[in-house]
């Protein structure tokens, strides 16, 4: 099962950090994503980490969005930097066919 938090309404150029809770799986030993939708769009892929710890990002996020891990909380993160109007969606984590219920980010002024 996987939870995500950390969603709200941010200001254009502001920071969010969101959070994903999985149990069941132990997520140093797995590979994750992040994805997100927006309104009208399909579900995009935004980043994935490896096993060992290696971190992939679509261009559109690379150098503005940051995924780390927490082996001990068995929690990931996806620290979300300079944040612009088109960032505004539902954003998930996955793990394979798992998802979570989705946390809305809104950038707004």
């Amino acid at each position: 099962q996987l939870v995500e938090s950390g969603g709200g309404l941010v200001q254009p150029g502001g920071s969010l950090r969101l959070s994903c809770a999985a149990s069941g799986k132990d997520i140093s030993r797995i590979g994750m994503a992040w994805y997100r939708q927006a309104p009208g769009n399909q579900r995009e892929w935004l980043a994935t980490m490896s096993i060992d710890g290696t971190t992939y990002y679509d261009d559109s996020v690379k150098g503005r969005f940051i995924f780390s891990r927490d082996a001990a909380k068995n929690m990931i993160y996806l620290q979300m930097n300079r944040l612009k109007p088109g960032d505004t969606a539902v954003y998930y984590c996955n793990h394979k066919t798992a998802w979570g219920q989705g946390t809305q980010v809104t950038v707004s002024s």
